[in-house]
């Protein structure tokens, strides 16, 4: 039974509650959807992503046994980096019903910061492909964030939902019929103590 006192007033405030409920409970259920469309999207560029990131892998792989067999371990080790001093992290950001989602990218330097001793086509070609690879990182990682962070609150949501709809709904209509019984019952009461009074 309720702990509420059984008045009209009291079973207009619960209905109130109730009614506020029920709108949270299909606010909740249409940010699952959101969520879960944006979650699908995401997954799609990842998958994008990282079928980039395993091309740029393998024309690095390729790359860097073309210089090897031309310079050397040794040889290879002393070409100069690809300027990552230079070199430019950009993020956008932005939310998705309170997740915050994000862009990025990775803008490689044009040219290396020394100039080589020993250069040639293969140890130009074996940093242009590293640097490729490097760029292909940022966005598969913001991709791969933005995973984690809406697959957190989509959980979290679905669990808000389905406490709403499974336990603190029903309980509130329990509260209110119980109510709605006393009251019944005690009107029934006062219409027997009216009649025999008249």
């Amino acid at each position: 039974m309720s702990e509420s006192s059984p008045t009209r007033a009291a079973v207009l405030e619960l209905k109130d509650e109730q009614r506020a409920m029920h709108e949270g409970y299909v606010f909740l259920d249409e940010k699952c959807l959101l969520l879960a469309g944006e979650i699908l999207r995401q997954l799609a560029r990842h998958a994008e992503l990282e079928r980039a990131l395993r091309a740029a892998h393998e024309a690095a792989m390729n790359a860097l046994q073309a210089a090897l067999a031309r310079h050397g371990l040794q040889g290879l080790q002393v070409q100069p980096p690809a300027g990552q001093e230079t070199s430019v992290l950009s993020r956008v950001t932005r939310s998705l019903m309170g997740v915050r989602l994000q862009d990025a990218g990775w803008t490689p330097a044009d040219e290396p910061a020394a100039p080589a001793v020993n250069p040639s086509p293969e140890a130009r070609a074996c940093q242009r492909a590293f640097v490729a690879l490097m760029a292909a990182t940022a966005p598969l990682a913001a991709v791969t964030g933005n995973l984690v962070r809406l697959s957190q609150e989509y959980r979290r949501s679905v669990r808000r939902a389905r406490a709403l709809q499974d336990v603190m709904l029903p309980e509130l209509g329990r509260s209110i019929h119980d109510i709605e019984t006393r009251l019944e019952e005690l009107e029934q009461e006062e219409a027997v103590l009216m009649r025999r009074r008249a």
